[in-house]
């Protein structure tokens, strides 16, 4: 019987669906690294990878503070449930040949030989795997930092997912994700973006419609910068055994807005985290979070520099307000902006607070394991005489 049945090959499974969505909460302003990402997974879970090879090679190009190392952690975190299953190798402590000696080991007869404990053994490629998730995360980062030994290591690894250490044992990258991240071309694609970066075109970004087309041309012109700076920097060899190689934009106001919101509620996970039963909830005013962007935006460093900001300005005097006893269990503190002395102030807004109205205090849309590290915290500690709770949060 001859049928005619159209199909769609660009939709995902369910488990790449999922990917794809946490990703999405988590990373801002780089759409084209996770669709790559979830690409890549979709190929896994349909059992059609190649043989013989990596799940998945990348190589993150662009300026510090963009997001390359993050979505290495996120992706690890959505599938394992922690980002701690990245196996981090800082290419900046291999720069000379002898020390590939901390990743492969000592050959047998070399001095230190039994005491040398590779780091890219098989036990360690394989400690964070699940019965259901069996994927090894390995980042190599700033590799161009990294000698031109580390850089034909990887060539085996990338082309036949093996790697001999010193004393000849064989370890199977088979079921590994390899990412290296680069700052290569990162000037470049500063000087493209600088129209658009700072907090002085947060406004303008707000009041005109972006030209798509032109958008499009200019994130054109950021990959190819990228590419180029990475095609003179590493070897045709190397550059042909990688299968995704992907230019992170610099991060405009616009994307530190909405990193701000993740930010936020990675603090109220941690005040819930290290609280237990003292939980209390915190909600920042308009004025309070322009203040925190001001602060926070630097065009050369990027998210990173947005996160020093809400340590130094809003973390440290929550921590203050902790240690002495000024804030207690079911607290809601309303943090808002003191234009007189050009700082955050913190006032108590309300006491006693179940966790049901502390849960509606909350945007719970941005932080995945919120709602987890509260039931976690009202399941485990004492329940404080002030504070009851008709369901958790």
């Amino acid at each position: 019987m001859k049928l005619n049945v159209p199909l769609d090959p660009t939709r995902t499974g369910r488990d790449a669906e999922a990917l794809d969505a946490n990703l999405r909460r988590l990373i801002i302003g780089q759409d084209e690294a996770i669709e790559q990402i979830v690409n890549i997974y979709q190929m896994h879970r349909s059992g059609m990878s190649a043989a013989e090879r990596p799940l998945g090679s990348f190589l993150f190009l662009g300026p510090t503070g963009s997001g390359k190392t993050r979505i290495v952690e996120a992706t690890a975190e959505s599938l394992l449930k922690t980002p701690r299953a990245v196996i981090k190798i800082d290419c900046a402590e291999f720069q000379h040949s002898h020390e590939i000696a901390k990743l492969i080991g000592s050959p047998p007869g070399y001095l230190g030989h039994r005491e040398t404990h590779p780091l890219l053994c098989q036990e360690v490629l394989n400690q964070y795997h699940t019965d259901r998730v069996k994927i090894s995360f390995v980042l190599f980062d700033e590799i161009e930092k990294a000698s031109d030994a580390l850089w034909n290591l990887l060539l085996g690894i990338l082309d036949k997912a093996t790697l001999t250490l010193g004393d000849n044992r064989r370890v199977d990258f088979s079921q590994a994700l390899i990412f290296m991240t680069s700052n290569l071309g990162s000037s470049a694609m500063e000087a493209m973006m600088c129209p658009k970066l700072g907090f002085s075109g947060l406004a303008q970004s707000q009041n005109e419609t972006p030209d798509a087309r032109t958008d499009e041309k200019l994130s054109g012109k950021i990959s190819r910068s990228g590419v180029e700076a990475a095609r003179k920097k590493f070897t045709p060899e190397f550059m042909n055994r990688l299968d995704k190689i992907v230019t992170f934009r610099p991060l405009g106001a616009a994307e530190l807005k909405k990193i701000l919101d993740i930010e936020l509620n990675f603090v109220q996970q941690r005040v819930f985290r290290a609280s237990g039963e003292r939980s209390f909830v915190f909600t920042t005013t308009e004025p309070a979070r322009q203040f925190l962007l001001e602060q926070g935006t630097d065009t050369r460093y990027g998210a990173r520099h947005l996160k020093r900001a809400i340590e130094r300005l809003l973390v440290q005097p929550l921590s203050n307000l902790i240690a002495t006893e000024q804030v207690r269990g079911g607290d809601w503190i309303e943090v808002s902006f003191a234009s007189a002395e050009e700082q955050l102030s913190f006032a108590r807004r309300g006491q006693g607070l179940h966790l049901q109205a502390m849960s509606e205090l909350i945007d719970e849309s941005l932080a995945l394991p919120l709602l987890a590290l509260a039931n976690a915290a009202a399941a485990e500690a004492p329940r404080s005489p002030g504070v009851r709770s008709s369901r958790r949060l």
